[in-house]
């Protein structure tokens, strides 16, 4: 443990920001976020069903609780994480995040009840919240102030399409081999990759230290910097960063609800494991791919266009996935395409709108405020779907959601200013 790294570390006259200046790094860091990905992606097309077919779970809550535990857990972790930054170096964290990471895919194979896959998915929430919260602040620190949205653009397209593509080959493994234990074992895989790639990045301490020496005095730099004041000022005090954090929660809300209720919803009106696989993988991959030029593009016209236009975009997905439900494929990968197009155009831009009105001395604690907000999104999603799913069904759940998805927008359009970055 170390006091303040990133605030002590030397200015180091060879280091440089950018992208093209540390490339060899922030290549890494993609790879290990495809990692990261694809051991989340390992529970999209099949845990729903282990917990209807495999332990006989007949309350929709029931089932999404384990999206209800790891999206809590994951975004608690990510507001810690922040605050971690100020006593641990980056990689170490990253580290933390993969040794708790561990177990997951072995429990997800053979657990013996239900109440085993929502423990795995605590672990798995950590692993989520310290590894993906490092690749995206080292990357943000190497590329500095210039280059945010392209950074965090790359950064999640690998994330998500690594989802997708996981979410896919699960699909198919368990068509093939059944819903356990074959598409659950790969993620060993990726949890090994990921251990081994992370053990070669190198922390980015100096890179911090570097953009603070330039921009000693920004606007912020005099505001407290602690987790309590960076927590209000991030959530409700700074109205960008209020429609920002609010934007995030609703976008994965979305994503929490379609995890849960989209397998569901459509092997109900026929689709077989295959289907599902594919409507839950392409959503992520489009997520994922599209992030590359809606990252560069926030970076030229600003982060409020981009946000606005894809809440009203995820909006339109549900719309589809119910006008269409007499034929269920069609609507299974309408709606997926227009999710992923939406969501690609938010994911990036509400980052680096964070980053933009965040100083570095508080960036960290910023961005672990917005990813606790986004994240705690998976909770609320499945909590939602849950209640209303038993109570009024999956149709009434995904109506709620286009609502929801619609309401934020007109609030992000209300709330998030564009400025110029640091």
């Amino acid at each position: 443990m170390s006091t303040s790294p990133t605030a002590a570390a030397p200015a180091d006259t060879a280091v440089r920001l950018g992208l093209r200046e540390n490339w060899v790094q922030f290549t890494l860091l993609v790879v290990v976020n495809v990692c990261v990905g694809a051991l989340v992606g390992l529970e999209r097309t099949t845990v729903p069903l282990i917990g209807t077919d495999a332990f006989g779970l007949t309350s929709d809550l029931a089932v999404f609780s384990f999206i209800i535990a790891f999206g809590v857990t994951k975004a608690l972790t990510n507001l810690a994480a922040g605050e971690l930054t100020a006593r641990f170096r980056r990689k170490q964290l990253l580290m933390a995040g993969w040794l708790i990471g561990i177990p997951v895919p072995f429990a997800l194979a053979w657990a013996p009840s239900w109440g085993w896959i929502v423990a795995a998915n605590i672990l798995l929430g950590m692993n989520q919240g310290l590894t993906w919260s490092m690749t995206v602040n080292m990357k943000i620190d190497l590329v500095g102030p210039a280059r945010r949205g392209l950074a965090t653009g790359l950064n999640e397209a690998a994330g998500y399409v690594a989802v997708g593509a996981s979410a896919l080959l699960t699909g198919y493994l368990a068509t093939t081999y059944g819903l356990r234990p074959a598409p659950e074992l790969i993620g060993i895989v990726f949890v090994a990759a990921g251990i081994a790639l992370s053990l070669s990045v190198r922390d980015t301490a100096a890179h911090v230290a570097l953009e603070l020496a330039r921009h000693p005095r920004p606007i912020g730099a005099e505001q407290s910097t602690g987790l309590a004041e960076t927590f209000a000022r991030t959530s409700w005090r700074n109205r960008s960063l209020r429609g920002a954090s609010q934007a995030g929660l609703v976008n994965n809300l979305n994503d929490g609800l379609t995890w849960g209720v989209f397998p569901l919803l459509f092997t109900d009106h026929g689709l077989g494991l295959a289907a599902v696989g594919l409507v839950k993988g392409l959503y992520p991959l489009l997520w994922g791919i599209g992030q590359i030029p809606t990252g560069h593009l926030a970076d030229r016209i600003g982060r409020k266009p981009l946000i606005v236009t894809g809440m009203f975009v995820q909006a339109g997905g549900f719309v589809l996935a119910l006008a269409l439900l007499d034929r269920p494929l069609l609507a299974g990968i309408l709606s997926a395409v227009a999710l992923g197009l939406g969501t690609a155009m938010v994911y990036p831009a509400l980052i680096a709108s964070v980053s933009d009105h965040a100083h570095p001395t508080w960036r960290a604690n910023a961005l672990g405020t917005y990813r606790f907000w986004r994240d705690i999104g998976y909770a609320a999603g499945a909590l939602v779907a849950g209640v209303l799913a038993d109570a009024l069904g999956l149709n009434a759940t995904v109506i709620a959601a286009a609502v929801l998805t619609a309401a934020s927008g007109l609030l992000a359009a209300r709330w998030i200013t564009d400025r110029p970055a640091h």
